[in-house]
């Protein structure tokens, strides 16, 4: 089998595939509707090492770095620019109040937001790979010109590119999940899935550790959008070359690998021939009245509430509350995307092993992930509340841990559109991502009508506490009425059903 760093004899497989043949045509002579599921069975239980869906799953890690790192690199920089004697007094410095702050941080939303369920469809109609090349690939350009920006037309022409790089980075996530259905296996699905989301925890870590680092040096904080925006252009480059939207236009894959993901997906229909995802009819009408999505509006919608408040907030709150320096805030602030990003994965682990020994269903699965990431940190927001000043060290921990379960989300709401329907797991994603990052456009601006002084503990307390509100009914709701099995509305009528299996879920 050819393979990405994978190893073996060839005599050895072409003797294994043999006896394989042997044993498919023995249970067709007792059973000939069992062949195709035989097959499936050995094609999903050999151990294909890493292969080229691994690699597709790390340039959509490194896509999802770079558009995390574009995305977040104002919430360090708007420090600098508006205080230049904290970082570096020989660059420009700007008199921004908290609610225009606040205005410049959300306005990256507007944007967002409009092209969601747009690039959904675009995606199935053109392609994954051709959607995000083409956004990322502009949104870097646009990050590197945002000091000039600042510089001639202030703050209103930076909230301008601002909202232009929110639509073009609209097409990301709708395009990330319409590639993964068409790369990852149902049992690959978790895992893939969260190696390639983790790319948005490693970007928030690159660019918050590094901001105040970059804006505090020689080459001043304009340096942080050229910096971010300039690794954007290359790995546009490169995902040129070597990105491929699914097996069938990728041409290193190998026939065994190929097939492999074609007989695992198809063992999710029920028979008969799948019309090309492209040519289905989008379902409209029967997304908005399956409770199994609208939940999942609500799950995504409420954790993009909490999760932003945080990533756009920890830094003026480790300066004006904590009393952090630029550089130690910036460092302090990337600390708890590193705790989701190692979390992450332990998760992805635990998951595999409970699925792996048949203890747990992928219904359970996620719900109960999706609890971990919710319920834990609902917690920790309402304690972080009551945290006095100066206990920096305990905040900073509080902040550490309730980002750092979120990333059980990951294996609970993030992974569940492609659960209801592989055919529309990008639109779905779209309509979701949209609806939630609506709470990415409140959030701040209601954090900035709220801390009106920014020096005042129980004006952050307040933020706390909407936060923790929010994920309490969002998970509530998602546990009721979330479901993981594919829905009837994935395939037209006239069509066979894709269905659930009943096998567990696992991850190699």
């Amino acid at each position: 089998m050819k393979l990405i760093c994978c190893g073996g004899s060839n005599g050895t497989m072409d003797m294994e595939a043999k006896n394989s043949t042997k044993e498919d045509e023995a249970v067709g002579k007792l059973n000939p509707s069992m062949v195709t599921t035989v097959k499936n069975r050995r094609f999903e239980d050999e151990d294909s090492g890493l292969g080229v869906r691994h690699f597709q799953v790390f340039l959509l890690f490194l896509a999802l770095t770079v558009a995390y790192g574009c995305r977040v690199n104002l919430s360090v920089a708007v420090v600098a620019m508006t205080d230049a004697a904290s970082a570096n007094p020989d660059f420009p410095e700007y008199n921004w109040s908290e609610k225009t702050k606040s205005l410049l941080l959300s306005s990256f939303f507007w944007g967002y937001v409009i092209t969601q369920v747009p690039a959904g469809q675009l995606a199935r109609k053109y392609g994954g790979k051709v959607m995000i090349l083409s956004g990322l690939a502009i949104c870097s350009i646009l990050n590197i010109l945002t000091p000039i920006c600042a510089k001639i037309g202030g703050w209103q022409l930076v909230c301008a590119l601002r909202v232009v790089e929110g639509l073009c980075q609209g097409v990301v996530f709708p395009s990330t999940h319409t590639i993964l259905s068409q790369w990852a296996p149902p049992k690959e699905r978790a895992t893939l899935g969260t190696c390639a989301y983790s790319g948005n925890q490693f970007g928030t870590i690159l660019m918050l550790a590094s901001s105040g680092v970059i804006a505090a040096s020689p080459i001043g904080w304009p340096s942080i959008f050229y910096i971010s925006g300039g690794i954007g252009c290359v790995w546009s480059v490169v995902y040129f070359f070597f990105g491929a939207g699914s097996p069938q236009e990728c041409k290193s894959i190998s026939a065994e690998e190929k097939k492999l993901i074609e007989m695992a997906q198809a063992d999710e229909v029920s028979g008969g021939q799948e019309q090309p995802t492209e040519q289905l009819p989008t379902p409209w009408l029967s997304f908005f009245t399956s409770p199994a999505f609208l939940v999942l509006i609500v799950s995504h919608s409420v954790h993009n509430w909490g999760f932003w408040t945080l990533l756009t907030e920890i830094p003026s709150y480790m300066k004006n509350i904590l009393g952090k320096d630029i550089k130690s805030n910036a460092l302090l602030s990337s600390l708890p995307y590193v705790c989701m990003f190692a979390m992450s994965f332990v998760f992805s682990s635990i998951s595999a092993q409970l699925n792996n020994r048949n203890c747990i269903s992928r219904s359970t699965s996620r719900k109960l992930f999706n609890s971990i990431g919710l319920w834990i940190p609902m917690v920790t927001l309402v304690c972080l509340g009551y945290v006095n000043p100066d206990q920096s060290e305990l905040a900073v921990v509080l902040l550490c841990f309730t980002v750092g379960m979120n990333g059980a989300t990951y294996l609970g709401f993030n992974m569940n559109h492609i659960d209801l329907s592989p055919n529309f797991a990008g639109i779905l994603m779209g309509i979701t991502n949209g609806v939630a990052n609506i709470m990415s456009i409140i959030a701040p601006l209601i954090v900035g009508f709220i801390v009106t002084n920014e020096h005042d503990p129980e004006q952050w307390r307040i933020v706390f506490f909407i936060a923790a509100g929010f994920y309490l009914v969002g998970n509530t709701l998602y546990v009721i009425f979330g479901k993981a099995n594919v829905q009837p509305w994935n395939d037209p009528p006239a069509k066979p059903r894709r269905i659930s299996t009943p096998q567990v879920e696992s991850q190699h």
